[in-house]
Formats: C-alpha cells, sequence, structure tokens
C-alpha cells in the first residue's frame, strides 16, 4: 500500500441513529441534505456517506427516496455517492441489499455482525457474499467498513472467495468507538492497520464521539484519510455542539493541511477508489 500523499475526506452527515428531535440541526429533508454536500465540498470532503429519511425524518430505504436523493446530489456537486448499505439496525437485509438499485458510486459494504450500543448490527456471512458480488455485477465500488479486528479476517474471506471489487481497488474504513465494537484508540487503530490484507489500496477511519480528534490525528500521521460527520459526532468540541457539517469538514481539511496532506479533489478522489464515471457529460 503505497502511503497517501493527498486526504479523502468523507462526510458522514446524517446517520440512522439520531432523532430530528434532539438534533434539529441535523439534516434528514432532501433540500438540507443537498445544502450539506454542496457546503461540505467547498468545505474540502469529496466523498459523501449518505442515508435518507422519509417525511417524518426516520430512517428509510424507500427505492423512490434514494434515487431522488443520488440524483439530486449528483446535480449538485461532482462528490462520490456513497450509500449506507446497513440501514438502520432494525431493517432487513433483504431491504438493506435493494440500496444499489439506486445506482450510487459507492456503498458501504460491513464486513461482520457487531453489538451496536444495545442492538445488534447484523451482517452474516451470506449476506456480505451477496452484497460483494452484485457491487461487482453492478460496477458499483464497496467501502469495507470495519468495526473490529475480526472483521479485517472476513475481508480476506471475500477477497479470497471472489477476488477484487469492481475498480480494483480495496478501500476500508475503521469504525472505531461503537460501543460493543473496537475502541476509538490509536493502539486499536494500529491494529487493525497492521492486520489489513496486502489488496488493501486505501484506509480511513472513523471516531464516534469523543474518540473523533485522536482517531483523525493518528490516522493522518499513519497514511490514513478521514471520515467525520454528524452521523458520527455531534460535538465540535466539549460543551459547544455542531451546528453544521462542514464545520467537521473543515476542521478535517485543516488538520490535513497541517499533516503537509491536503485533501483530495474529487477527481482525485475518484481515481483513489476508481469509481466508474455516472455524471452527465
Amino acid at each position: 500500500m503505497v502511503p497517501a500523499a493527498g486526504t479523502l475526506i468523507t462526510v458522514a452527515p446524517t446517520g440512522a441513529e439520531i432523532a430530528k428531535a434532539d438534533c434539529p440541526q441535523l439534516p434528514t429533508t432532501l433540500a438540507e441534505l443537498v445544502e450539506t454536500a454542496v457546503a461540505c465540498e467547498a468545505a474540502g470532503a469529496s466523498l459523501i456517506h449518505i442515508h435518507v429519511r422519509d417525511a417524518d425524518h426516520r430512517p428509510s430505504l424507500d427505492a423512490v427516496l434514494l434515487r431522488e436523493t443520488v440524483q439530486a446530489v449528483r446535480e449538485q456537486t461532482s462528490m462520490v455517492i456513497q450509500l449506507s448499505t446497513g440501514g438502520s439496525v432494525h431493517d432487513s437485509l433483504e431491504r438493506r441489499i435493494t440500496v444499489l438499485d439506486a445506482e450510487p458510486d459507492s456503498c458501504s459494504l460491513t464486513c461482520g455482525t457487531t453489538n451496536f450500543g444495545d442492538d445488534v448490527f447484523l451482517n452474516p456471512h451470506p449476506f456480505m457474499a451477496q452484497l460483494y458480488q452484485l457491487a461487482q455485477e453492478r460496477e458499483i465500488v464497496p467501502e469495507f467498513e470495519l468495526f473490529d479486528l475480526g472483521h479485517v479476517a472476513a475481508l480476506r474471506r471475500l477477497i479470497d472467495a471472489y477476488g477484487l471489487p469492481f475498480g480494483g481497488k480495496v478501500h476500508v474504513d475503521f469504525v472505531t468507538g461503537v460501543p460493543g465494537g473496537m475502541p476509538g484508540t490509536p493502539a486499536a487503530l494500529l491494529a487493525g492497520v497492521q492486520a489489513l490484507p496486502a489488496e488493501v489500496t486505501s484506509w480511513s477511519a472513523t471516531g464516534i464521539g469523543r474518540s473523533h480528534l485522536p482517531i483523525a490525528a493518528s490516522a493522518l500521521a499513519s497514511g490514513g484519510h478521514l471520515r467525520v460527520g454528524m452521523e458520527d459526532n455531534l460535538n465540535y468540541a466539549k460543551g459547544q455542539p455542531v451546528q453544521r457539517n462542514d464545520e467537521l469538514v473543515s476542521r478535517a481539511a485543516d488538520l490535513a493541511r497541517l499533516m503537509q496532506r491536503p485533501p483530495l479533489t474529487t477527481d482525485e478522489a475518484r481515481d483513489l477508489l476508481s469509481t466508474k464515471e455516472r455524471r452527465s457529460t
């Protein structure tokens, strides 16, 4: 894996766990999400990880909403569009896999079941294998989400069984700090990085909550990329709630520049991930 000269900054603006009533500034409508995407691209993000909500601000896997969201963000930005196939912890496996019908550039692919707070985030191997092969067929680039060290071994198993993803690149994201998953510490992150299969071409890291900054600093210092956003962290600093996702993106971009690894452009991000060109010419 060649050390990265620049930094892929992913923004995860919404997620499926936080209620709009508890966080009114969370972007849950299509208009809010598009506005957020435009602002975050300007601040330095080149990939957006999307969960959609319905008219009542509840997590949704509605096919029409997903397609409308992908189309709107693609029309208003040049960001790499990644749809979550995790949905919420209450969504069925059958519904989650239909996300690919919306033709995103990328999709998340979580490499194993994990405890998720008081719930269970279910990802049995047959589901992972089906999603992996369908992404290959649809020419969609997966981002392999790793919540624990065992998920690294599961990634190895997928590559051995089905070969490389569409585009030939393997990009992973370590999701750290989830209660039930790997802790949000530099030691845990680096243990995961050291265990990655040789086929991995790039990796990023997410620090949930208070692990946000330590994980970001560790990732940048170790050649990794960053994921930030209100899905993962609602506090900019102690006693200071995040008001907009681009605040977190701007800080990540500043950190990346300080480390002399400036944010990648959207075209550079597409090259890094080898995504298919789906934008209108």
